[in-house]
């Protein structure tokens, strides 16, 4: 068993230290058509939506709304990616947090 274990270790070690290294090593890029000013005003919007009407997010990408449930792990990774400048990593995230809680996501101004 101990064996079987050491094999199944080497087998997805690689593959675990492969993503990580992936992810840490990624560019901050604006979605595709968009420049880094239009990908960050867009997650602004749509972290000011996800104040407004889902979650606090304090004072995030200059929202400063504090009322409401506090915001998911998710919506907090998704807005520090595009405080980052990683706005094609955070926006998806964003609007997919807003679809989940029936807000309607207005589309990016290009």
């Amino acid at each position: 068993m101990a064996k079987l274990r050491g094999i199944l270790l080497g087998a997805v070690a690689p593959v675990i230290v492969a993503a990580t290294m992936a992810a840490c090593t990624q560019t901050a890029t604006p979605p595709l058509g968009m420049t880094a000013a239009q990908g960050l005003a867009y997650c602004t919007t749509l972290a000011t939506l996800y104040s407004e009407y889902v979650g606090d997010t304090g004072e995030d990408l200059g929202t400063t709304y504090s009322g409401g449930e506090e915001s998911d792990l998710r919506a907090r990774v998704a807005i520090a990616q595009c405080e980052d400048g990683n706005t094609a990593g955070g926006i998806p995230t964003l609007q997919n947090r807003l679809r989940d809680a029936r807000v309607t996501v207005p589309p990016p101004s290009t």
